[in-house]
């Protein structure tokens, strides 16, 4: 190879990562589906006089990030966010998950790629607030960055055990606030002293990385721990965790239900 195409090459690779470097103009999409096994009807469920879903839109809202949108699979989901001024496309029902829904509406509402950062908020965040929703957005600022997702400290010693906690291995640097991560796993780990970090599925994708990843097929760590961001790392794809003070609320159950009309009670 010739200095001159040497020369070529480095230049190539400093544009490709110069347009990689920073986000301009992502959009929020928060994708919901009625089936739920243990919260039936799960967005529409009442939330101080008003849908769960919307509830979620509107913290999606006050984030003030770029526009939300929310991908449904149901008309009912799709008449409660439009009856409040909100956009909500409607998407097939039967995807495996919430990145695929994400991935069919942007297509829907964006199919000339003007948007190139897409924001996943799941549907049942409605305490989420709205700096977490921009803090997301901060490790996307590395161009070698993929995907981006937040963490928060373990603090209570029953969650250090619990399955249903999941937690992300991170190269954090002492002081620094964004570490990569390199694992994530619904066991103990890592194992020695030191902090423990509670994932927070909330993920912002660059728009090819998600493209690449709804292609991916499911991987078998993923199948394993059942967590659907392994597929991404196994193919070597780079995920970035921004830390955040507070894990926000998942409503799963009627008690995460009451507790958030009650939160949210207490914030108005």
């Amino acid at each position: 190879m010739t200095s001159t195409e040497n020369h070529d090459e480095d230049l190539q690779m400093t544009e490709n990562n110069q347009s990689r470097q920073s986000v301009q103009n992502p959009v929020v999409i928060v994708p919901a589906r009625m089936e739920s096994t243990r919260l039936p009807g799960k967005p529409l469920a009442d939330i101080n006089g008003e849908p769960m879903i919307v509830q979620v839109w509107r913290r999606a809202m006050e984030a003030d990030v770029g526009p939300v949108v929310v991908a449904c699979a149901e008309q009912e989901i799709y008449q409660a966010v439009s009856d409040v001024g909100g956009q909500a496309v409607l998407t097939r029902a039967d995807h495996p998950s919430g990145s695929d829904r994400a991935f069919e509406a942007l297509g829907k509402i964006d199919p000339g790629g003007r948007y190139d950062c897409i924001v996943n908020v799941q549907g049942d965040l409605p305490t989420i607030e709205a700096l977490a929703v921009r803090q997301v957005l901060k490790p996307l600022e590395n161009s070698d960055v993929d995907l981006a997702t937040l963490v928060s400290e373990i603090t209570a010693d029953e969650e250090k055990d619990n399955p249903n906690v999941v937690k992300a291995v991170l190269s954090l640097p002492r002081g620094a606030r964004i570490g990569r991560a390199l694992y994530f796993s619904r066991q103990r780990v890592p194992s020695g002293d030191g902090p423990l970090f509670h994932h927070i599925g909330l993920y912002a994708f660059r728009r090819e990385a998600l493209a690449r990843f709804v292609g991916l097929d499911p991987a078998p760590l993923e199948q394993r721990e059942r967590l659907e961001q392994l597929r991404a790392l196994e193919a070597g794809m780079r995920i970035d965790a921004a830390l955040v003070d507070t894990v926000p609320l998942g409503v799963d159950t009627p008690a995460d239900l009451e507790r958030a009309r009650q939160m949210l009670a207490s914030a108005d």
